[in-house]
Order: structure tokens, then sequence, then C-alpha cells
């Protein structure tokens, strides 16, 4: 009787081990989410769908911007530092995903930091991630009204197009299951990929620049290698760094995935189609465009062009702050009710404090984005203040957590340790230097009147 009680209890042990339905639905529990029938159960996101996730929260506010970075840089230095942010972005996440997959109870980058530098770390990180997303958020608000306003003409003021944008961004990001807010990234990520091929063909078409004298001679201004000094490269560099660098914002993600383990087939996918596209449009718009190129590439073509991009991209940009905000406020939602079992449930109490979140973290974007209204300077803060830490500094210091051996193995393990030693260091040079450049060009722009007020009526497009 033992004996037969022991060969069910291995039959069942290994259908368990080797039922791919098992593993990939089950884990030990310590996941923040929970596969549940009785609630809301959030593990519905497939690979595929975490891809088109992971590339619609790089692919949008980041792609606009990338031809001005490139006028500052030059076509061969932007290039290269297009790719090598890509693969470092890349690196970096590996980084945060394989820790994660050690520490499966880390919702997001903030539980990581609680694993590796207890309470204060979390609460720093935390802070970090918050005001990044709200800032992205805040971007995309700029965007959308950047939008109406050319598609309307300048019909009515810039506030008032970026309080409608802000109203429709928190009402869709308030859908509480990535599985559904996922289906419009697929309409999203289209409509801003194909606006921005318009423009791609439409600045080929054009015999100048738009912005450019339409009569007599002109200067392009296209260059293969720039000097645009300390400041005005430390700005085109972040702003190429933070449009890939919202990685962080995938952890959330992984842990609605129905297989958290199955993360890099999602990244890989969405990290070499994202670095080729920023390559082939930031080059192509800057070659025909120069220093010309508008500071939202979407108005680089003309009027006519413009229009039909805008119009084409305008769902792309509603749905990039979706997903921001989404991420952001589910931070804060899971970080409130995290040990309660409101969390998973349809009480009052779960509902209240899901639309808490995204109004609050809504209206704090809108307010961001009316004060900083010029798009590339909003881009580029978000990579100095909140990004340097989070997907450079704070990698590192993970790494180096699980990988305290290193420093007294051989000596190509000692190497490897200071290198990511210097992974640290350059996130914090990015946080002082970046973030002064970008102030410093932020009360330029104000004292010579590029940005007239705060909550400017002014056409923005």
């Amino acid at each position: 009787m033992e004996e037969k009680n022991q060969a069910k209890t291995g039959e069942a042990y290994d259908s368990e081990r080797t039922s791919p339905q098992r593993e990939a639905f089950d884990d030990d529990g310590s996941e923040v989410f929970k596969r549940t029938s009785t609630g809301v159960d959030f593990r519905k996101v497939g690979w595929f769908n975490a891809t088109v996730i992971f590339t619609k929260i790089l692919f949008a506010t980041g792609v606009l911007s990338l031809p001005t970075a490139l006028s500052a840089l030059g076509a061969v230095g932007g290039s290269i530092s297009i790719v090598a942010w890509g693969v470092f972005n890349t690196y970096c996440f590996v980084i945060l995903g394989n820790f994660r997959q050690k520490h499966p109870h880390c919702h997001s980058i903030a539980d990581m930091a609680q694993v590796a530098g207890g309470t204060i770390g979390k609460e720093v990180t935390g802070l970090l991630f918050i005001i990044g997303y709200v800032l992205v958020t805040g971007s995309g608000i700029v965007g959308v009204s950047t939008a109406l306003n050319a598609l309307s003409h300048h019909a009515a003021c810039t506030v008032w197009w970026a309080f409608l944008a802000t109203v429709v961004i928190i009402a869709t990001a308030s859908i509480r299951k990535l599985e559904h807010v996922g289906w419009l990234s697929y309409v999203g990520f289209l409509s801003i990929y194909i606006a921005v091929f318009i423009v791609v063909v439409g600045v080929t078409t054009r015999d100048r620049p738009a912005a450019a004298p339409q009569e007599g001679p002109y200067d392009l201004g296209y260059v293969a290698i720039n000097n645009p000094g300390f400041a005005g490269g430390m700005v085109a560099s972040s702003t190429i760094f933070v449009s890939s660098a919202g990685t962080s914002a995938f952890l959330p993600v992984i842990s609605e995935m129905r297989n958290p383990k199955d993360y890099k087939r999602p990244l890989y996918y969405c990290m070499t189609l994202v670095t080729a596209s920023y390559l082939t449009f930031g080059v192509v718009i800057y070659r025909w465009c120069g220093k010309w190129v508008a500071g939202l590439s979407l108005g680089g073509a003309g009027q006519t062009i413009g229009m039909v991009s805008y119009g084409v991209a305008l769902i792309g940009l509603i749905v990039s702050g979706t997903l921001y905000l989404h991420v952001g406020a589910k931070y804060v939602f899971v970080r409130i009710l995290g040990k309660s079992k409101h969390l998973q449930s349809n009480s009052m109490v779960h509902w209240g404090t899901w639309l808490a979140c995204t109004t609050i973290l809504g209206a704090l974007a809108f307010i961001l984005a009316e004060s900083i209204p010029i798009f590339n300077y909003l881009i580029a803060l978000v990579g100095s203040v909140c990004f340097a830490p989070l997907a450079m500094s704070l990698p590192g210091l993970l790494w180096l957590y699980d990988h305290g051996h290193y420093r007294k193995g051989s000596l190509v393990q000692k190497v490897v340790y200071v290198l990511h030693i210097g992974l640290v260091l350059l996130g914090i040079f990015f946080l002082v230097g970046a973030t002064y450049a970008v102030v410093k060009q932020i009360i330029d722009a104000y004292a010579n009147g590029q940005i007239g007020s705060a909550f400017s009526c002014a056409d923005n497009s």
C-alpha cells in the first residue's frame, strides 16, 4: 500500500513538473498577482501581447524627439549614440529581469531597490519612478495638444487642448488590466509608426525643409559630427538615452504575464525593432531637414503633411500617455493595496483607490506639461532626473548585490565587477551633468522668449 502511494505521489510530481500548462501558469505564490477564478485575474498577458506593450511604451514620444538630438550631435555621432544606447538599455533590463527571476515578489523597480537597499532605497526609487512616469505622461499630453493645435489650426487655447488630452488619457488609463490596455497598444503602435513613416516620405519629396527660408540660398546644417558644447551635448545624449530607457515600465507588465519567465523574448524583439526604427527614421529626417528639423518631428514636412501625420498619430499619442499613466498608477495602486484583500477584488475600495491613482497622477502630469511646454526639454529632463538613476545606476547596484563574489573571484570576474561599478557612476554623472544642462537650457528658453510663460495659450504646433 505504501509503495502504491509513493508511486502515485511520484506520478503527480512528474505530471506537474513536465506539464507545459502547469509550468507556464503556476508559481510558488510569491508573485504579486495570483492566478484566481474568484476575483480579478491580472495574469492574462501573453508574450506576443507583452512585445506589443513593450514596443508601444518605448516607440512614441522618443522617436519624435530624435531628429533634434541628431541635429545637435551630427549624423554619425547621433547614429552611434542611438545604437549604443539601445544596446546599453537592453543589457540593463536583462539585469533587472534576471534579478526579478530570483526575487519574483518584485512588482516594480522600487521592490527591487528594497531587496538591495532596504526601505530607504525603495522609497527613493519609488519616488523617482513616479516622477519619471508623471513627466512622460506629461510629454504625451504635450504631444496630443500639439496634434490638436495642428489639426484645428490653433482653434482653441493650447491649455484647453492639453486639458482635453488629460481627460482622455485619464479615462483610458483607468482600464484596470494591461491585458485590455494591451489591445490599445496595437492600434497605438501602428498609428505612431505610420505617422512617422509619412513624415519620412514627406521630407524626402521637398526641395528644402518646411522651416527653412523658401527663397534664396540657405544653410541646411547637415553635418556628420557636430560640436554642440557640454550643455547641448548632454541634452541630446539624454534625449537619445531616454528614448529607449523606459524599460523599468516593463516590470509591471511582466507581473501580469501568464509566464513571467518568458520576458526576454518580447524584450529582444522590442529593442531590435525600436532601435532599428529609431536609427532609420531619425537619420532620414535629419538628412533632409538638417538644423531646420521641427522640435516635434511630425511637423518637419510642412503643414499639409504635418496635419496628415498628426491626424494619423493622434491615437498613438493618446495611447502613449495612457500606458505611461497606467504603469505609474498601477505602482501606486499596488503599494496601497498590495497586502489587502481589495487588490484583486471588485470592491468599492478597490475601484476608488484605482480611480484616485489615475486621476491624481494625471492631474500632476497636466500641471508639469504646462509648466515645461517644450517637448524636447521635457523628454531630456525625464532622462536626466529619473531614468539616469533608474536605468543606469540601479541596474548596476542590483548586479553588484547578486554578484558580490565576483569581487574576490578570477581576474575576469574582478574586471566585470569594476565595469558594473562604472555603470553606477555613469548614472550619477548623467544625473548631475544632464540635469544641469537641461535646467540651463530651460532657463535660457524662458529668457529668450522661446517659452513665453507657463500655461500659455500660444500655438505649440
